[in-house]
């Protein structure tokens, strides 16, 4: 039994090969059901999103890497020679690792980011609609989802905005607070525009207006963040409503100069205005910083308390990758309990079944004790049994625990013959019956007893 991760991400492979690669949403399901119809592929998961593409595996063995490599090519029309340079094959630990820290976003673009969480619980429910979720997948991903909200809860990885939209989202709320009374102007209708308007409206603003030299263009950014639209010539009339202002026109030259918002500040008696010039070239004169009461960032001071951010969160990673090391070992420690499982079934199974037999064997014995003491001789056996199972179950464990399971599974399986070995059928006594002096022999030597195989 083996874990595998086969894919590429935005590390190993240019957008160019990537999209060949991405799976649909709706693709995925029955993409996951042919994945597990592979002969080496016992669970099977399909993560793709725009910076990556993965399948993840529990197999056979290790072997099945080429199986994923056959598969990703066949359902992509992608040749192995076009894959290989930007593929990665991660087993076991390495992809148990993988998985834990892409779910953690310790392996994203952005360091940190929330978004990929939900791809991962969203690439899960699909395996499991088609049936790819096994009991191993099932204890990986779960101990995914744990270690991804113990990263984000107990270290500052996520604690502060690292895009230019959302750091100027947040300067905004340590200027003013609680924004629902607030108002934004947005002055342009680009696509960095939209982002800072949404993160604003997610934290609260429900004021809304767009001006912008196309009109059309303002009318349907409006629309779009649910607020209203007006001409480009009645900016500076809005802009003294306005608390804040993002602006991204594609002026040569500055559109607010200094005199202009001198006046407007007047006007506002003290309130606040924040400006976010994210125009290249810039939109507002810099000279506007200097007005009282008056906050302007450009990209450039957006994308320096995004770095500072960014920085800080690198400097969390220490304690989310000593996290993710310590699951990943918990993981792996569990997983190797499950190969000493069946044998554990097994074994109990096998000796059980031997009490039976001579319980059986000598029912017509027992019958004329009398109900009570056969009932206080099937405890015995019972108990027997018990203490019997009790050191190979804990040795069993334990070897499994530190990475000897497998060779301790062989012989203990070897010993009590639990492969090939079907259970006789009981034979009924008279009571007065001895058992055979081969019986007595084979049962004394613990060769081959009555069992299940």
């Amino acid at each position: 039994m083996a874990i595998l991760v086969y894919g590429m991400n935005h590390l190993s492979a240019p957008l160019a090969v990537r999209e060949r690669v991405a799976f649909l949403g709706d693709e995925i399901p029955t993409a996951v059901g042919r994945l597990v119809s592979v002969a080496e592929i016992e669970e099977g998961l399909i993560l793709s999103t725009c910076n990556r593409t993965e399948i993840l595996v529990s197999a056979a063995s290790e072997r099945a890497g080429g199986a994923l490599g056959a598969f990703l090519s066949a359902e992509k029309g992608v040749t192995g020679e076009e894959l290989k340079p930007h593929c990665y094959t991660h087993v076991e630990a390495e992809a148990v690792r993988h998985v834990l820290r892409t779910a953690a976003s310790l392996d994203s673009m952005v360091l940190g980011e929330a978004q990929i969480l939900g791809q991962v619980k969203q690439a899960y429910g699909m395996a499991v609609e088609a049936g790819g979720v096994g009991t191993v997948l099932e204890g990986l991903l779960q101990r995914a989802f744990k270690v991804a909200k113990r990263i984000r809860s107990e270290t500052g990885i996520a604690r502060t905005p690292v895009s230019v939209a959302h750091v100027a989202a947040d300067l905004a709320r340590e200027i003013f607070g609680d924004l629902r009374d607030n108002a934004i102007l947005i002055l342009g209708a680009g696509k960095m525009s939209r982002l800072a308007a949404q993160h604003l409206i997610g934290g609260g603003v429900q004021s809304v207006v767009v001006a912008s030299r196309s009109f059309a263009h303002a009318t349907a950014l409006a629309g779009e963040l649910g607020g209203r639209a007006v001409p480009f010539d009645r900016m500076l009339e809005e802009l003294e409503r306005a608390d804040i202002v993002i602006t991204s026109t594609a002026s040569p030259q500055p559109i607010l100069g200094r005199d202009q918002v001198q006046r407007i500040s007047r006007s506002r008696r003290g309130r606040p205005l924040f400006l976010i010039d994210i125009a290249v070239p810039r939109d507002v004169d810099p000279e506007v910083n200097s007005i009282d009461n008056v906050y302007l960032y450009d990209i450039d001071d957006l994308q320096g308390v995004a770095r500072t951010n960014l920085e800080g969160r690198r400097r969390e990673t220490d304690a989310a990758e000593a996290i993710v090391e310590g699951e990943t070992e918990a993981f792996l420690a569990w997983r190797r309990t499950l190969e000493v499982g069946p044998t554990i079934v097994d074994l109990r199974r096998r000796i059980e079944a031997l009490g039976r037999a001579e319980l059986q064997r000598h029912q017509g014995r027992l019958a004329a004790l009398g109900p009570e003491p056969r009932r206080l001789v099937e405890e015995i056996v019972a108990g027997i049994t018990n203490k019997f199972l009790h050191p190979p179950t804990v040795a069993l464990k334990h070897a499994a625990q530190t990475g000897f399971g497998g060779l301790r599974v062989r012989l203990l399986r070897e010993i009590f013959g639990l492969d090939g070995h079907a259970e006789p059928p009981a034979r009924q006594t008279t009571g007065q019956e001895r058992p055979s002096r081969d019986t007595a022999e084979v049962t004394a030597r613990g060769g081959p007893a009555p069992g299940e195989g």
